[in-house]
């Protein structure tokens, strides 16, 4: 069931704010105010991967863009602590022939995945590697 939140703002952010809605892609107040609010308490908790405490269990996706050579083919597989739960290569993506990506699902501790993510960003022909923490829960899972 919905609820209706209010809030006070000044005239300045006001004026601003559908047009920060409108860049940001959404069409709904609501829903932007929501995301907005959700990660803005997310990073203020748990932070960016490079900020996390090292013990702590994190879970998210690395996304690994690189130029795919004949004799290179990049894998991830279990690594010590850090558990992938799901692997998926492309190939072929955009206009080059050669342009691979990589998404893989892991979960471990932050220390771990920062060492795969130094370690991806330190291969030859990798051009990004990203990590996309996964939302926070709320509730024990399963």
């Amino acid at each position: 069931m919905s609820q209706i939140i209010s809030f006070s703002a000044d005239e300045e952010f006001l004026n601003g704010l559908e047009g920060l809605i409108a860049k940001s892609g959404y069409q709904n107040r609501s829903r932007f105010l929501r995301d907005a609010a959700l990660y803005f308490s997310e990073i203020k908790q748990r932070g960016e991967l490079m900020s996390i405490a090292d013990d702590v269990v994190i879970e998210g996706h690395l996304v690994v863009h690189y130029e795919h050579k004949e004799d290179q083919k990049l894998m991830v597989s279990r690594t010590g602590n850090v558990e992938i739960a799901a692997y998926h290569h492309s190939s072929r993506l955009g206009h080059s022939c050669h342009l691979s990506v990589d998404v893989i699902h892991v979960k471990g501790q932050a220390t771990d995945v920062r060492g795969i993510v130094g370690k991806l960003q330190n291969t030859q022909n990798v051009d990004k590697v990203s990590f996309i923490l996964a939302p926070m829960s709320f509730e024990e899972c399963c």
